[in-house]
């Protein structure tokens, strides 16, 4: 579904989080008191501020942020679902509903829904985290938890940014094989807490379309802040970012800027302790985020939990959700799938040409090619994984490939994924893998970005619909949201001038 809003200025913010974090925010804000007083309170009562890092994480799962209640708005997961379907390794089939525009590439304008959902996702995060970071005082703190939630606040804000350049600018210069980061492409706002210690001049500076240059030396300064504050950091669940998901969430971005042996170093750090999923639990429908293997989720309870506007309801074709009555059915790409070896456990998590007859409780899993990979619960309880250990050996596969031609490192997972996997571990095979590991997870559309790859849907026995029978070259501007049109309004820092060009996918393609 498709829908226009009028929107507001994630910038010029005054943004309380609803529905299940409204608790997280009715304290008194730091923007009204002094420095040394909102620290005071904090070292008094560390435990003051739990309030403030849960409402981090109830954001991340927060239904509705664009406010137009739609069922594909369910926090940070939900991005990743709709970005993937702009790609080529899911083919949506059944009657179609959420996701019909992105597999076209034609909900990226300013005064369209889409573009906003994104933009105040991470801005609101970014916000969030500014709240916490001032409630310090100008030395960091000694009291482990409070060095703990600092730390996780400063992560956070990396996070944010590094999912913001790539959706609102190109980041790649060239076509793969032979790609290069777009250091000097216009990118989005920085915004600071008073703590950062930036002048009213250097906020002014900073307020509008920063280069992504810029942005990557925030995202590192916020690394470099986060990771010796979560060093030693126990958290009291995997909601929580810690010192490995930092590390993470530092992997990612060292791909992305393509800083190969620092994205090897921050891998490496980051999955340290975690044990790969086994076959069995492979195929236990990534609903528990207490499996060894995962790094960093969200542990929905009935309070939580979102039913049809959810990521099972629309990947999880044995839910009872869109996918499982046959409306928006996830399969794989038939071409991804003949490349899956007959020998890999992985296959077996997606139907066969023959689909299954015998799953006659859910339309959507009897389908050809439908995705299996992700489990049921009728009281849609399922966990969230943001991130696994297997998407770290990945990460480390790739730079050490990049860097060396094959990588050491992809044999580890293949030989837990595929006993009779043999193939040179290359570049290519690499990102091969990687498809099929994180398939449906939120990574294609963020991976053929970085890498200037484009898709075809329209070749010999694809199984794609009709409805998204296009192929979209690497650089079509069909790939770039446009900033928010409020935001362009109300930000006197960016112009009409520095909007992203933007053209409709099907417009572009035929």
């Amino acid at each position: 579904m498709k829908k226009y809003i009028a929107i507001f200025s994630a910038v010029l913010f005054a943004f309380s989080v609803s529905s299940c974090s409204d608790e997280a925010f009715e304290v008194q804000s730091t923007s009204s008191l002094p420095g040394s007083a909102a620290a005071e309170i904090v070292e008094q009562n560390p435990e003051f501020l739990s309030a403030y890092v849960n409402g981090f994480y109830a954001w991340l799962v927060q239904f509705n942020q664009a406010g137009n209640s739609a069922h594909d708005d369910y926090g940070h997961l939900a991005i990743g679902a709709i970005t993937d379907l702009m790609g080529q390794d899911i083919a949506v089939n059944g009657s179609w509903n959420w996701g019909t525009y992105d597999i076209n590439h034609d909900y990226g304008q300013w005064d369209w829904t889409r573009p906003y959902q994104l933009w105040n996702c991470y801005f609101t995060l970014v916000k969030n985290a500014n709240e916490v970071i001032d409630f310090f005082g100008e030395d960091d703190p000694v009291n482990p938890l409070l060095r703990g939630y600092l730390g996780q606040a400063y992560a956070l804000r990396a996070f944010s940014y590094y999912y913001l350049i790539q959706l609102f600018q190109d980041v790649a210069e060239g076509n793969y094989p032979n790609a290069t980061f777009n250091t000097s492409a216009p990118a989005v706002p920085i915004i600071y807490a008073v703590r950062d210690g930036k002048s009213t001049e250097e906020v002014e500076a900073t307020s509008g379309r920063n280069t992504i240059a810029d942005l990557c030396e925030e995202i590192e300064r916020n690394i470099a802040l986060a990771l010796p504050l979560l060093d030693g950091y126990e958290r009291a669940s995997k909601n929580e970012v810690d010192y490995s998901v930092a590390q993470g969430i530092a992997a990612r971005y060292y791909l992305l800027s393509q800083q190969w042996d620092k994205a090897i170093d921050a891998a490496t750090a980051a999955m340290a302790g975690y044990t790969l999923m086994d076959n069995a639990r492979l195929h236990a429908g990534f609903m528990e985020i207490e499996d060894p293997e995962v790094m960093w989720g969200f542990n929905h309870t009935s309070e939580t939990q979102t039913t049809y506007a959810s990521f099972f309801s629309h990947l999880s074709n044995d839910t009872y959700g869109y996918g499982g009555i046959g409306q928006s059915v996830h399969c794989i790409d038939v071409s991804l799938y003949n490349q899956i070896s007959a020998t890999d456990f992985r296959k077996s998590l997606f139907n066969t040409a023959a689909g299954d007859p015998s799953a006659t409780e859910r339309a959507g899993a009897q389908i050809a090619y439908a995705s299996r990979k992700f489990g049921a619960d009728d009281n849609y309880l399922q966990d969230y994984t943001y991130m696994r250990a297997a998407e770290m050996y990945l990460i480390k596969a790739e730079a050490e490939a990049h860097l060396n031609g094959t990588s050491t490192t992809l044999a580890t997972l293949m030989a837990q994924r595929d006993p009779a996997w043999s193939a040179t571990a290359d570049v290519a095979e690499v990102l091969l893998q990687r498809r099929i590991e994180l398939w449906g997870e939120g990574f294609e559309y963020f991976d053929l970005r970085r890498l200037a790859k484009g898709v075809d849907r329209t070749y010999e026995g694809s199984n794609h619909s009709t409805r998204g029978w296009y192929k979209f070259p690497a650089h079509a501007k069909s790939w770039n949201f446009q900033i928010p049109q409020r935001e362009i309004q109300n930000n006197v820092y960016i112009t009409e001038e520095e909007q992203n060009e933007w053209v409709s996918g099907p417009e572009e393609t035929f």
